[in-house]
């Protein structure tokens, strides 16, 4: 059998198996289950990531391994990759800088490595130790041929032939001086936005609400900045996401609530509040935590043109009929698996790297 089988059948399993896991986990019925050493690996592991990062929580991360034994099936998986000759790849080291902003961030980077038969040099992030390497416990648990084909780093970067690597404006140019001289993918600050028209439903909006709430907003695929017609009722929103309110009893989200409130009432700025959200207006994208932007506009033609001018900064645009390529309301925390990152497609960098 061939690298890629062996690896699309393990994929395939670890799918249905993250399948069984949050169904245990929802159904409360795991306790029955712990004599599985990898349910039991599982759910202790998830426990330690809440403990040992406070935005990790157990819903947040079980939200992360269901959407990847979503897209974790034979026919996606299949389907994604059948555009590709797997079999012209010459087998590499990649190094893998990966972000820590929320649970299994860096997944996706890790499975193109793998599918395409190179090897990882994985540098976790320092706020998420524990998913990653636990994904991988279970692979070398039912395939072999995955034992030596990940390892992990904390210290400086032995012997690789490309990177992929994630962080900040700031990091990336310590990124670029760094890893400059080798085959590379070098992400930076990205934000995503929605495009209002005042036509939605109560259920559209509802569901933008997962795309701004779901893992605190600290996702490159969370909405941190709305744009509104200038006539917008803005209470429509807010009963709309009223059902998410239960969000500022997590302490550390009510920590950056109060303190965003207070900073911007010091400094006199205009903002709208909810109790458990603050809109302010502003043109920039990349809001605080529990804060959102909004901008107002009149021409969707020339909005179009901003965020055109803009797509480098912009990960998302979740919108009905505005633009090419939207996403779907309540969508953005589901992408499919060829939904790549800054639209740099991480499978053909791989095959063409040598």
């Amino acid at each position: 059998m061939t690298h890629s089988n062996l690896s699309i059948e393990a994929f395939v399993k670890l799918g249905k198996f993250l399948s069984k896991f949050c169904d245990l986990i929802e159904t409360n019925t795991i306790s029955d289950h712990l004599n599985d050493k990898l349910i039991a690996l599982f759910k202790t592991e998830i426990e330690r990531a809440k403990h040992y990062n406070g935005w990790f929580t157990e819903e947040n991360c079980i939200h992360a391994f269901k959407e990847w034994s979503i897209a974790l099936t034979k026919e996606n998986l299949d389907a994604w990759l059948e555009q590709y000759d797997l079999n012209a790849n010459s087998e590499k080291v990649v190094a893998l800088i990966m972000a820590g902003n929320i649970p299994l961030v860096g997944f996706h980077d890790l499975l193109c490595v793998l599918i395409t038969g190179n090897k990882a040099l994985v540098k976790l992030s320092s706020n998420d130790q524990k998913l990653i390497p636990l994904i991988i416990e279970y692979l070398k648990e039912i395939e072999p041929y995955f034992v030596d084909r990940v390892s992990f780093t904390k210290e400086k970067l032995g012997h690789y032939d490309a990177v992929i690597a994630t962080g900040s404006n700031n990091t990336a140019r310590y990124f670029e001086y760094y890893f400059g001289k080798k085959p590379n993918i070098i992400r930076k600050n990205r934000n995503s936005v929605a495009v209002l028209n005042g036509d939605e439903t109560t259920e559209d909006l509802t569901a933008l609400g997962e795309d701004i709430f779901r893992y605190f907003g600290l996702g490159c695929r969370s909405v941190s900045k709305i744009y509104i017609p200038k006539s917008y009722n803005i209470d429509t929103f807010f009963k709309a996401i009223f059902p998410y309110n239960d969000i500022v009893n997590h302490n550390k989200y009510a920590n950056n609530y109060d303190y965003n409130k207070a900073v911007y009432l010091m400094s006199e700025f205009k903002i709208l509040d909810n109790g458990f959200l603050i809109l302010k207006e502003e043109e920039s994208f990349g809001s605080p935590i529990a804060s959102l932007f909004y901008e107002y506009y009149e021409d969707t033609d020339a909005l179009k043109t901003k965020l055109k001018k803009e797509e480098d900064k912009i990960q998302c645009i979740v919108a009905s009929g505005f633009i090419e390529n939207e996403v779907l309301f309540g969508k953005t925390q589901k992408p499919s698996l060829n939904d790549y990152a800054d639209g740099v497609d991480t499978i053909e960098f791989l095959l063409r790297t040598s």
